[in-house]
């Protein structure tokens, strides 16, 4: 079982980026996933997820109408669209997966992970 996660780069505030988390060894369609991000010295956090019916999304508050989280189960990818970034979102990005039909928002509920992508929001 494994997640990798691409697409972090050094943007401008303002700027987009689009994550993608590819899974292996496993359908991803069974999973709910969950993409998570640490800054230095700080706790990881929940930005968003979706469920396997590809509806059903969450998203954090700092986030909202600017990611927007989707699926390809075919490709086994995961994407997070990242839109109008700020500085504050300056930090590694990590996809997770967890096979249930609900959404969970905390890092421990999560039983698989990727080794992170690094996004820098800087001018």
């Amino acid at each position: 079982v494994q997640l990798v996660e691409s697409g972090g780069d050094l943007v401008q505030p303002g700027g987009s980026l689009r994550l993608s988390c590819v899974a292996s060894g496993f359908t991803l369609g069974y999973y709910a996933i969950g993409w998570f991000r640490q800054a230095p010295g700080k706790k990881r956090e929940g930005v968003s997820y979706i469920v396997t019916d590809d509806e059903t999304t969450y998203y954090a508050d700092s986030v909202k109408g600017r990611f927007t989280i989707s699926r390809d189960n075919a490709q086994n990818t995961v994407y997070l669209q990242m839109n109008s970034l700020k500085p504050e979102g300056t930090a590694v990005y990590y996809c997770a997966a967890e096979r249930t039909i609900v959404i969970h928002t905390t890092v421990a509920e999560y039983d698989y992970w990727g080794q992170g992508t690094q996004v820098t929001v800087s001018s």
